[in-house]
């Protein structure tokens, strides 16, 4: 088919902050898909919040017309993926749905973690990958090195191209690049409809946007389609495809890539990676795709609305995020001091982050976050393995045998002047070494075997410090191992405030209770009356601090007299602030909770 032949679909892959979503700029201004009066950077980045951290979150698909030197007419369909380490199933996601992919390399940092990482992932699925080597206008660019670099990773020279996407050097030669390199979709002339849902994103009017990737056969208004995993079946509404905004089209055929709505409003309905066929000539259970691996959350905290009466209004914001982000799980949860709430589970930090912050930008909800945890799993007496994501749900020390905690295989990338800093990091986070590599002249990576809840609050900036900006990170699970782990408790005015309260290894229980108490200090209010404030394994308090409280100067009206009149207001008052002590509730602000992220263990 002449269509097939001139359509290619590709998406581009990257380390975090390589230039993905530059580039995209680019290809959209030179195949005319927007014009420069609608034109802004990052374009493809469509949250605030992603223009401001300079990353994108979420993958975003874009169809673009584009002739050729020969004067040929080609339809592109691209791809723009995340690069941080925690939205890697967005890329696993994108790789599925194209015959190509674009890794994109830094020339001035050169091959990172998540460039391997990726370019891993599109090896495996069996992609044709152009290597594209970009800010080569830099001062600081090293193209040699980066090429050497690029040939370990088996690639030839003849294959890279060298570009600017922020210019615009090169990317003309690129775009001829991807017509001859990567291949057309495969025809397989089969009119039974096969097409993949690699996204969704949800509209407050529409329901459910679904993404797919067509293989075989056509989707049109008013067709009746079925998701083979889910079993559900639904009547077609519109079908369209991204330019880069939605724009509703007669039909999308074989090898196209689009959206189509049919009044999806639940998030259980829809398998992100489940196969769209037709329900009237539906495919054989054995030709459906395997579907994508289900992502297992690996952070853990809860979110409470500060006002209680809006409970309901989070649980609708927090489904229509989940419906946006197949990876974000939930379930309620009940806090004796907190009261209803959510337990959240997130892929790491920065996606924590990121859904914090979208709940409080879009859905306009002032939230409470307590301490991030990992999932334990806990041996009990009775021989039972019970999964503990919160702190509240561990059980009392004498009904359990054993904690098992998840560890990691970490992989650190660094030049060689950093590394015996960045060692000293990964020992004091418990670290095993396992082996150490040179990638070339300067870059080392380095293996370790690591308790997963040492990396997820802090490390990742730590590691950016103590090699100036260089370093990078990936981590793969790999198993739960048993470790001498005890529930940290932080009391408040002798009352324990569970959402502060957080599982730690006993040999750095003293350590981490004296640094938040201190900080704690700092952060809280003072009161009408004297907080003592604890760090406590069990009934053993481990460190204090104490809030003075706040006084009036009750001796004021006392002009000269005897001594023994103001010692009397002293005394008063003291004898009120101990009444007051003891039926008073402490305060506790935001920040209080958020100060366990930052609590630096260097």
């Amino acid at each position: 088919m002449k269509k097939l032949s001139h359509t290619r679909n590709f998406c581009i892959i990257a380390h975090i902050d390589h230039g993905k979503s530059t580039l995209a700029d680019r290809f959209l201004e030179h195949t005319g898909a927007i014009s420069s009066r609608e034109f802004k950077e990052q374009m493809l980045d469509s949250m605030d919040l992603e223009r401001e951290r300079g990353i994108t979150i979420k993958a975003q698909a874009v169809r673009m017309e584009y002739q050729s030197k020969a004067g040929e007419k080609y339809q592109f369909n691209l791809i723009d993926t995340p690069g941080h380490v925690d939205f890697t199933y967005e890329v696993s996601r994108s790789l599925a749905a194209c015959e190509g992919a674009l890794l994109l390399v830094d020339a001035a940092q050169g091959v990172q973690a998540q460039t391997l990482l990726n370019l891993y992932q599109a090896r495996k699925v069996g992609l044709k990958i152009i290597p594209v080597i970009n800010k080569i206008d830099l001062s600081s660019a090293q193209i040699d090195r980066t090429k050497i670099q690029l040939l370990d990773r088996g690639f030839e020279e003849d294959e890279m191209v060298g570009v600017s996407a922020k210019t615009g050097v090169g990317v003309e030669e690129l775009l001829e690049k991807i017509i001859d390199q990567i291949p057309p979709p495969e025809d397989t002339g089969s009119d039974q409809l096969k097409a993949l849902v690699f996204d969704s994103h949800y509209n407050s009017y529409e329901g459910a946007v679904i993404y797919l990737r067509l293989f075989q056969g056509a989707i049109e208004a008013g067709d009746e389609v079925v998701f083979l995993q889910s079993g559900e079946q639904y009547k077609v509404t519109e079908v369209g495809v991204f330019n880069p905004t939605m724009e509703e089209v007669d039909r999308l055929e074989a090898g196209e890539v689009g959206y189509f709505l049919a009044g999806v409003k639940t998030l259980e309905q829809i398998k992100i990676g489940d196969t769209v066929t037709g329900a009237a000539d539906p495919l054989p259970e054995a030709e459906k795709f395997p579907g994508y691996k289900e992502v297992k959350p690996m952070v853990f905290c809860g979110f409470y609305p500060m006002e209680g009466e809006y409970y309901e209004e989070m649980r609708d914001s927090l489904q229509k995020l989940a419906l946006n982000d197949a990876s974000f799980e939930f379930e309620p949860s009940v806090s004796n001091s907190l009261g209803f709430g959510f337990k959240c589970g997130f892929l790491g930090l920065l996606h924590m982050e990121i859904i914090r912050e979208r709940l409080e930008r879009e859905f306009n909800i002032d939230l409470l976050v307590t301490s991030p945890n990992v999932l334990y799993k806990i041996k009990l007496n009775s021989g039972e393995i019970k999964d503990v994501s919160y702190v509240g749900e561990l059980p009392d020390p004498n009904d359990y045998e054993e904690i098992l905690e998840p560890v990691v295989q970490l992989n650190c990338y660094t030049p060689d002047e950093h590394l015996g800093n960045l060692m000293k990091l990964c020992q004091t986070r418990r670290g095993e070494f396992v082996t150490m590599e040179y990638l070339d002249e300067t870059m080392v990576r380095l293996e370790y075997e690591i308790p997963l809840a040492e990396i997820v609050v802090d490390f990742f900036d730590a590691l950016k410090s103590v090699t100036r900006g260089y370093g990078s990170m990936d981590y793969q699970f790999i198993e739960y191992r048993p470790a001498d782990l005890v529930k940290l408790q932080i009391k408040l005015n002798k009352s324990s405030v569970e959402p502060l309260a957080f599982i730690v290894h006993r040999d750095k229980a003293y350590r981490m209770g004296r640094k938040m108490v201190k900080k704690l200090k700092k952060i809280l209010p003072r009161h009408q009356f004297e907080v003592p404030i604890q760090a406590a394994i069990g009934s053993n308090v481990i460190a204090r601090e104490t809030k003075p409280a706040q006084r009036k100067d009750v001796t004021a009206k006392c002009y000269g007299g005897d001594i023994t009149r103001k010692r009397k207001l002293l005394e008063e008052q003291k004898a009120g602030k101990k009444r007051m002590k003891s039926m008073g509730d402490v305060d506790v602000p935001q920040e209080a909770f958020l100060s366990i992220l930052t609590l630096d263990e260097q």
